[in-house]
């Protein structure tokens, strides 16, 4: 008897803990936690297919005699630099990917008028030290790093906005030789002019011989256009010189602004059409597995709201091709439960206890639940390795999903299941027909 009423209290304590944090996903799904878990609807980030954006294509200019091995690295090094330079201009939610053999593709999401991002994103950042007789002394290659800074550059102590360029020890002895030649010209030209991209941006004036390991590119008053004010210009400079030099120039071959009305059409017709297969899903499993069935929704409910949690969480880029994969998942995870209801009817049929049936049906069912999920795993993996664009929307959302949904379609129904038997609920007509 003592030992009853104690398995009573721990299955009730383990249902409260259960209804606690079932409870907590659905709050973070829907009202967040602050800035670390926004709401579902503000966190999930939305790809370009459904809320519209820009669209850039990028080509390379490929120099002659550029080897396939060569060109793929250098493609790939172009990418992962125009993703990186993305990033740092503010485009976080932007995705780049390789196309053909030199084409990059750039998609940025919520961007309707993509002339200034062309304009950043086209710009190669090669950076270069001129003299006034036009010889190169420095270039991207000698710099390490650069930062933006607001503070005194002279003796006035009046803060003014710069680029503070970080040298390697190349560069270093490379400016120590262009200051030296720089005093010594005849014509007093003691200027050593920064370009980027051909263009001047700056040009101090040389005083002495420079023995440092940095460099600060001074900003003027007057600014291109398309900033705000010389602090505006200054961080951007910062930002497309840290982000490094193309490996070869790209020239822009098409520029489109992709609508949102499709997307947003094709984002409330996949959100109904889910809506629609998880409520059958759910009824189905409730009229053939009875009240295993309903322990089953419990757990798709909660396994939808962690799905929300993650997706916020991580900010992954949710695609139509995305919500595909994460409708798959959720046939994938009432799959994994149909074969073990099946195996626990079955023990129940050969006369078996309903806690004894419960054990012996995960046992016998988890094998083969793992398998068919770590091969789908397999394929994701590979999916997120080789593919691009919209394809890696639907790897990510994949893997996610089958992960989650053997955490909690497998622990969590036996866990409630237990708890059901704990709490006295063992009418085998609710378990088996």
């Amino acid at each position: 008897m003592k030992n009853s009423n104690s398995t009573l209290v721990k299955s009730i304590v383990t249902l409260v803990i259960v209804v606690i944090v079932v409870a907590g996903l659905f709050f973070l799904a829907f009202h967040g936690a602050g800035s670390v878990i926004l709401p579902a609807k503000d966190g999930v980030v939305l790809g370009l297919d459904l809320v519209g954006g820009s669209e850039i294509t990028y080509e390379a200019v490929v120099p002659e005699g550029l080897s396939g091995s060569d060109l793929e690295a250098g493609m790939e090094d172009a990418r992962t630099m125009m993703q990186k330079r993305l990033d740092k201009l503010g485009y976080t939610e932007a995705s780049c990917y390789i196309s053909g053999e030199r084409r990059l593709v750039v998609e940025i999401p919520s961007v309707d008028d993509p002339e200034k991002a062309v304009k950043e994103l086209g710009a190669t950042a090669v950076v270069s030290f001129v003299d006034a007789d036009g010889k190169v002394w420095l270039t991207g290659t000698d710099i390490k790093d650069a930062s933006y800074e607001n503070s005194p550059t002279d003796n006035t102590g009046i803060s003014r906005p710069h680029v503070v360029l970080a040298l390697n020890e190349e560069g270093q002895g490379k400016l120590r030789d262009a200051s030296k030649a720089v005093l010594a010209r005849a014509d007093q030209n003691f200027y050593l002019a920064i370009e980027m991209d051909g263009e001047q941006i700056s040009a101090p004036m040389i005083q002495e011989v420079l023995d440092t390991d940095s460099a600060i590119i001074t900003i003027g008053s007057v600014v291109p256009e398309e900033f705000e004010g010389p602090e505006e210009y200054a961080n951007y400079l910062a930002n497309i010189i840290s982000a490094g030099s193309l490996p070869f120039d790209l020239v822009t071959a098409k520029q489109q602004t992709i609508g949102a009305s499709l997307g947003e059409k094709s984002l409330s017709t996949s959100l109904l059409a889910g809506l629609i297969g998880l409520i059958l899903v759910m009824l189905f499993m409730i009229a053939v597995y009875r009240f295993m069935g309903l322990i089953s929704c419990v757990a798709l409910g909660t396994y939808a709201a962690l799905f929300a949690v993650t997706l916020s969480l991580l900010h992954v880029n949710l695609s139509l091709p995305g919500i595909a994969g994460i409708i798959l998942t959720v046939g994938m995870a009432v799959d994994a439960n149909v074969i073990i209801f099946e195996r626990i009817k079955e023990e129940l049929r050969l006369g078996k206890t309903l806690r004894y049936a419960i054990e012996s049906g995960y046992k016998r069912a988890i094998l083969a639940i793992v398998d068919a999920n770590v091969t789908t795993m397999i394929a994701g993996l590979v999916l997120l390795w080789q593919g691009s664009g919209t394809i890696l929307g639907f790897a990510k959302t994949l893997l996610i999903g089958v992960a989650l949904s053997m955490l909690v379609m497998l622990v969590l129904t036996k866990i409630l299941l237990k708890t059901a038997v704990g709490l006295k609920i063992t009418n085998l007509k609710l378990y088996c027909a």
